[in-house]
């Protein structure tokens, strides 16, 4: 007999696990469908190189999750369930440049700024990162509340009567200036550049895409706020944390089992149809999967739509390509700054200039002749995922073509694609830029492993084209117009269908906004039809990308200490 459920979800991201579990607290029954053998989308954590090594496979770091409106509402029964942090309270970030110099992050603000060259700078960034807190409930209400609703409109009030127009026309032009830009006119030295241009990658941007700048000041308070948290025994622990809880409410959790299409029934979607079972939902389903899955694969070709959704869909923008590559060590890296043994996250970069130069040519079908690094050291904050007295590195590439048309270094065949053979080329020139600046890695390597673009695309279809943030986040892609300018909200034009993930407004991350943003309207929309309390529809949002309303102050701590 058919199944029928208040909900389904479709995609056990992070997403599609913050909304089962939100609804399925306020009493709703739910099932959750996942196509793959376990729960988690890109969470996981495995022994890719040795026994012995766990390894963040794909996400690690969850400032956005600790720091966002799913986690205030679920925290508490997930560490219930035995999640658990690691973090620091010393140097959580910092970027080594190609000349050895070294600009590293502290949690306290002004310990960073210390050491900036210029002297102007210091207050500068002070400044800069306290002007984002006074206004960090309104900003990050924009950031990652429903766009389209009557909430932002009162963000937008709440900033200009601190603001005024003058200071709110300030905000406007950060929003549609680079991070490049954003740093050559604030700051007179290079070290802010050096230090955030290249997190501006995380959030799926390069230093010459609009928005950066005003990314620039959310990303620093975020991690100066929140810090750089890892869970205790590696991010496949939120998982089971969330498998439990899941557990307890009831959710009907179905692995291992791809949903073929849409169940639409006079007009509305009404459930769905995975291996060859029909299940049913009175209320909702709510699919995280991009815009061309949803509208191209699940949806039937004969629903009606607004003329422009199926045609956005399908112009759809995939961003850059990514890498993943794990490395077991011997022994911690002896690198030439000792400062660096401690700090869990470095990038190699050399800041806008050579980020840019990678994205262009990333961008352009090259590999990248000088990547950007990004250097993972969570045994620093976590010392149960390696043996004792051994190391390893989580080191990301966020600068790779998808289809390798040259090498921008004019050293590497590509004629065949991600072979084994350009693979292991490739790991050769990042290992060596990083043993420029730790000359003892090649004789601590003890094993590696790679994840090329090809490999995210075949293990989560969400990441087409390689791109792990499901799809472009440049501006004219983001915000008012994600994931299409003609379908923007969690709610689809078509009744009972409701698109989540990172596709989707608030955008990539580990925060979850999306799934809670969707559940939450839902559950308000519930309550108001029968005279229960809530507040409208697109209320309750967390920003994607910073400290949440009422959130701000461990970040503001660290601003003003010292200061």
């Amino acid at each position: 007999m058919p199944r029928t459920v208040d909900a389904v979800v479709v995609g056990s991201g992070v997403n599609g696990l913050v909304a089962a579990a939100e609804l399925a607290k306020d009493g709703w029954s739910v099932a959750l469908v996942e196509r793959a053998e376990r729960l988690g989308g890109f969470l996981a954590t495995e022994e890719r190189t040795l026994p012995g090594f766990l390894h963040d496979t794909y996400a690690s770091w969850q400032p956005l999750f600790v720091s966002g409106a799913a986690y205030a509402a679920l925290g508490e029964d997930l560490h219930r369930h035995g999640l658990e942090y690691r973090n620091t309270d010393g140097f959580v970030t910092g970027t080594v440049a190609d000349d050895g110099r070294v600009v590293l992050a502290h949690r306290d603000a002004a310990v960073t700024a210390e050491v900036f060259a210029h002297p102007e700078d210091k207050a500068a960034y002070l400044g800069m990162l306290r002007r984002f807190l006074d206004n960090a409930e309104a900003i990050g209400g924009m950031l990652g509340g429903d766009a389209r609703s009557p909430a932002m409109l009162k963000n937008i009030v709440k900033l200009l009567r601190r603001e005024r127009f003058t200071g709110t026309e300030a905000w406007l032009r950060a929003a549609l200036t680079s991070g490049r830009s954003h740093c050559r006119s604030t700051f007179r030295g290079d070290e802010a550049d050096l230090l955030w241009v290249p997190w501006l990658l995380h959030a799926g941007l390069s230093p010459d895409h609009a928005g950066g700048g005003l990314l620039v000041p959310v990303l620093a308070a975020s991690l100066h706020g929140f810090g750089v948290p890892v869970v205790a025994g590696g991010a496949g622990n939120l998982v089971r944390a969330f498998e439990a809880l899941l557990g307890d409410l009831g959710v009907d959790v179905r692995t291992r089992q791809p949903v073929e299409r849409l169940l639409v029934t006079g007009g509305r979607v009404t459930g769905v149809i995975s291996g060859g079972e029909t299940i049913h939902a009175r209320r909702a389903v709510l699919a995280s999967v991009t815009p061309t899955a949803l509208y191209g694969e699940l949806l039937p070709q004969d629903v009606p739509l607004p003329p422009a959704v199926r045609g956005q869909a399908r112009r759809f923008r995939y961003g850059r390509a990514a890498m993943q590559i794990h490395v077991a060590l011997s022994a911690p890296l002896g690198w030439h700054d000792d400062r660096l043994a401690g700090v869990p996250l470095l990038h190699l970069s050399d800041g806008s200039s050579s980020t840019g130069i990678a994205c262009a040519e990333a961008e352009a079908g090259l590999l990248p002749r000088r990547p950007t690094v990004v250097v993972g050291q969570q045994y620093v904050l976590d010392p149960s995922r390696v043996p004792k007295g051994a190391a390893a590195l989580w080191i990301q590439l966020q600068e790779a073509p998808w289809a390798p048309a040259g090498d921008a270094a004019g050293e590497l065949d590509v004629s065949g694609g991600w072979t084994k053979a350009l693979t292991e080329g490739y790991v050769d020139r990042v290992l060596a830029r990083v043993a420029r600046h730790a000359p003892d890695l090649p004789g601590k390597v003890l094993a590696w492993d790679a994840l090329t673009p090809a490999d995210l695309a075949a293990y989560n279809p969400n990441a087409v084209a390689g791109d792990p943030y499901g799809g472009s986040a440049e501006l004219d892609q983001s915000l008012l117009w994600r994931p299409l300018p003609s379908a923007p909200r969690h709610a689809t034009p078509v009744p009972g269908l409701w698109h989540i993930g990172s596709s989707t407004h608030p955008g990539p991350g580990l925060g979850g906004g999306s799934g809670h943003l969707a559940a939450q309207q839902l559950i308000r929309g519930v309550r108001r039809r029968v005279g229960g309390g809530g507040g409208g529809p697109g209320g309750g949002g967390a920003p994607a990308g910073g400290p949440p309303a009422g959130r701000a102050g461990g970040a503001a701590a660290r601003v003003e200490r010292g200061g």
